[in-house]
């Protein structure tokens, strides 16, 4: 079996901006780089791919993330001088930043969110990972532009201009109010609160939730 890591790719809303959690190695390769946190996968431990991320998160950020999903695989002869070929199972995960509270475990120094594009464009993070964060941001973007909304990084309640403000802070652009709320009603991805309004500088506005089921 090709050596094998998990890398782990926690994006979140910090700041206004889609931004990416990264750590600081504390162990060669590549100590004192930043880098996507990761693991090697345990087979004595691991009883899957998604059991050894969770296990991996644990150890490198204290967390426990309910809503990993695998992103992608990648593997090559170059990859990860400890071998002569490695593979990497990519997981990713979008964030409530203010809502999870990670620290440095095992083999990190340090972690600090960093925005998305900042990362993709340092050439100076461990191993190939900036490819790996463009990866996870273009898909995860592409699900918001898809209106595949989550509920692991939406508030309970919020209300239609609120999720219009994530979504742009997400996608890093403005949408058109009417065409997005159009394609909120035509999927029946919200509903409201019944008797719940938010008092702002304008009219009171509804209140909403993700429609269950």
């Amino acid at each position: 079996m090709p050596f094998t890591r998990l890398e782990i790719a926690v994006l979140g809303l910090v700041d206004g901006e889609l931004q990416v959690l990264l750590a600081r190695r504390a162990e060669a390769p590549h100590a004192g780089r930043w880098a996507l946190p990761g693991g090697v996968l345990r087979i004595d431990l691991d009883a899957s791919l998604d059991a050894a991320a969770r296990r991996v998160m644990r150890e490198r950020l204290e967390l426990e993330l309910p809503f990993l999903r695998q992103l992608c695989a990648t593997g090559g002869a170059t990859r990860d001088p400890r071998a002569p070929w490695a593979l990497s199972i990519v997981y990713r995960a979008l964030v409530r930043a203010g809502s999870v509270q990670p620290s440095a475990g095992r083999r990190i120094e340090a972690l600090g969110w960093r925005a998305a594009a900042d990362a993709i464009a340092d050439e100076s993070l461990a191993f190939d990972h900036a490819q790996l964060i463009a990866r996870a941001v273009e898909h995860t973007r592409a699900e918001i532009e898809r209106l595949e909304l989550q509920a692991g990084f939406l508030p309970d309640q919020f209300t239609l201009g609120e999720l219009q403000s994530i979504c742009e802070q997400l996608l890093g652009r403005a949408l058109d109010k009417s065409s997005f709320r159009r394609r909120l009603a035509d999927r029946h991805l919200v509903e409201p609160v019944d008797g719940v309004m938010r008092i702002g500088a304008n009219r009171p506005a509804q209140v909403y939730r993700l429609r269950q089921g």
